[in-house]
């Protein structure tokens, strides 16, 4: 399994997503996904493009949050999973410093299918 901390020579809509998240571009940020794509964040579903519109304006583009590293970056069985130190304008109470969320992206062709976002603990 190889780990690279750079997104150069990943697929382009995972590429896209990270530039749009990191520029605050919600309309770019929803194009990358079909009719009926879907962003798990944190174990909240949003479906469909007006859903992930709300989502990314007020989660993302609202609080200014960005990648600031990507710590892993790794293909798996057809997906691509990111994991990202993540900074912005939100409330960080009791939160950890760095904030380190995992990115699962599942892709159709030049879409992102499901998107799934998850504050990782580490294993046994």
């Amino acid at each position: 399994m190889s780990t690279t901390t750079t997104l150069t020579g990943f697929p382009a809509p995972v590429r896209e997503y990270f530039a749009a998240m990191n520029a605050f571009g919600s309309d770019a940020l929803v194009a990358l996904f079909p009719e009926d794509g879907l962003v798990n964040d944190i174990q909240r579903e949003f479906w469909g493009p007006q859903s992930i519109k709300r989502w990314a304006e007020r989660e993302i583009t609202g609080d200014k949050v960005v990648a600031a590293k990507f710590t892993e970056v790794k293909p798996h069985y057809g997906d691509v999973i990111v994991s990202a130190e993540i900074d912005g304008e939100y409330d960080k109470t009791g939160l950890p410093d760095p904030l380190v969320l995992t990115f699962y992206f599942t892709l159709c062709g030049d879409k992102i299918a499901r998107l799934i976002i998850i504050g990782n603990k580490p294993g046994y």
